[in-house]
C-alpha cells in the first residue's frame, strides 16, 4: 500500500505530507456527527432562516390552495355538463312522447306478429 501511494506521489516524504494534509481537511466521522448534533441543540435558527422557511411554507400552501381550487372548478364544470346533458336528454324524450302520443296504440308495441 505504501509503495502504491508513494509511487503515485513520487516519494515517501510527499506521501506523508499528503496524508497529513488529508487529516487536516477531513475530520473523523464521530467528530463531525457530534459537531452537527451540538450545532442543532445549541444554536437556534437565525431570523433570516426562520423567515425563509415561513415564506416557503406560505408559498407551498398557496400553490396547494390554487391546485385544489382548480381541481374543484374542473369537477364542478364536469358535474354541470353532465347535468345539462341529462336535462337535454330528458327534454328530447319528453318531446318525443308529446309528438308520438296517441299516434300509435300501445298494443302494437306488445303485439307479436
Amino acid at each position: 500500500m505504501q509503495e502504491g501511494t508513494s509511487a503515485s506521489v513520487g516519494s515517501k516524504q510527499a506521501a506523508k505530507e499528503t496524508q497529513e494534509g488529508m487529516k487536516q481537511i477531513f475530520t473523523q466521522e464521530s467528530d463531525a456527527s457530534n459537531f452537527l448534533k451540538r450545532r442543532g441543540k445549541q444554536s437556534p435558527k437565525s431570523q433570516d432562516e426562520v423567515n425563509v422557511e415561513n415564506r416557503q411554507k406560505l408559498q407551498a400552501d398557496e400553490l396547494r390552495r390554487e391546485y385544489y381550487g382548480e381541481q374543484r372548478n374542473e369537477f364542478e364544470n364536469f358535474v354541470e355538463e353532465q347535468k345539462d346533458k341529462q336535462e337535454r336528454s330528458q327534454e328530447a324524450v319528453e318531446q318525443w312522447r308529446q309528438h308520438y302520443n296517441g299516434l300509435y296504440p300501445s298494443y302494437l308495441y306488445n303485439h307479436h306478429i
